[in-house]
């Protein structure tokens, strides 16, 4: 088995400065931020690059932003705290990350709204998505700010994009604007993922592919509780069912699960039953600089027929 380690590479836009001590510095456009990752476990190289900092994710000192963003607390790896200014910041500020735009804001739960990991991702889907040469619909669930959504209308497909937070959903709408792919077909769908699958089982509707990127623990719009290990299975089992017979792939993410991607790759070949094949590997983060790290930032599994 192959196992693929993707690389977020340093781009005009984004860049990983350094890492190390439990912390990342990333540079999204015009402002460097510094905030926890716990896959950092090595030493920081350069201390002096970490002054540059505009803004620092922590629970003491400096300007805050306190406010919580509905949908930030389901998203991986949500720590609640609060941001240190060094300077003052726009409230969000534009950054191109491969091919799609994003606004870029400061949340409560360390986040800022984009996951520049997946970028890899994204191209991987264009290509395939541009390369199949006929209609394409694609499910993007708990899509949060709407990248893949944003890759796969960019590559051509029409879309139906679902996440369970009204927040979110905006900013996905903000981001297509901004990227120029307000008027690409995409149904932003503000509902519970496995309960909006399961409608569309009983519908009869189907897909040529369909992404998810799971939560360890969530909410959906109506206060349905999602735990990983009770209820992916049997996602996946009904995604499945909406697979149409000529299916182009289906990607999982994960990063706060606790599972491996070997897991997924097992869980996808289980409920799919329909032979094909399925990579997986680690989504990472090269950093700029000489000798470069990789950080790594989430698993990954794709099946494709």
């Amino acid at each position: 088995m192959n196992y693929i380690i993707t690389e977020t590479l340093p781009e005009r836009d984004y860049e990983l400065l350094d890492s190390g001590d439990g912390e990342k510095l990333e540079r999204f456009g015009k402002y460097v931020t510094a905030r926890p990752d716990p896959q950092a476990l090595w030493p920081k190289r350069d201390l002096d690059l970490w002054k540059r900092a505009s803004a620092v994710f922590g629970r003491n000192g400096g300007t805050s932003l306190a406010s919580d963003r509905a949908g930030e607390q389901r998203a991986k790896g949500a720590e609640k705290g609060e941001w240190a200014l060094k300077t003052k910041l726009d409230e969000r500020w534009k950054a191109t990350i491969g091919e799609i735009t994003f606004w870029v804001r400061l949340s409560s739960f360390k986040h800022v709204g984009v996951f520049p990991e997946h970028e890899p991702s994204w191209a991987w889907m264009m290509k395939t998505i541009s390369e199949a040469k006929r209609p394409i619909k694609v499910l993007n669930l708990f899509g949060y700010t709407g990248g893949a959504s944003l890759a796969a209308a960019k590559a051509g497909a029409e879309v139906v994009h679902v996440d369970a937070s009204k927040v979110a959903i905006k900013a996905a709408r903000e981001n297509a604007e901004v990227s120029g792919l307000a008027e690409k077909p995409i149904r932003w769908i503000l509902e519970d993922a496995a309960t909006f699958v399961e409608r569309e089982l009983r519908r009869g509707n189907k897909y040529d592919a369909i992404i998810m990127d799971p939560p360890a623990f969530g909410h959906g719009a109506n206060g349905e509780i999602w735990k990983i290990e009770d209820h992916l299975i049997p996602l996946v089992k009904n995604c499945a069912a909406i697979l149409n017979e000529q299916p182009l792939f289906m990607l999982m993410n994960g990063y706060a699960s606790g599972y491996s991607a070997l897991a997924y790759k097992q869980i996808m070949e289980s409920c799919l039953n329909r032979g094909g094949s399925t990579e997986v590997g680690e989504l990472t983060i090269k950093e700029s600089g000489s000798n470069p790290r990789n950080l790594p930032a989430g698993i990954f599994a794709r099946w494709t027929p």
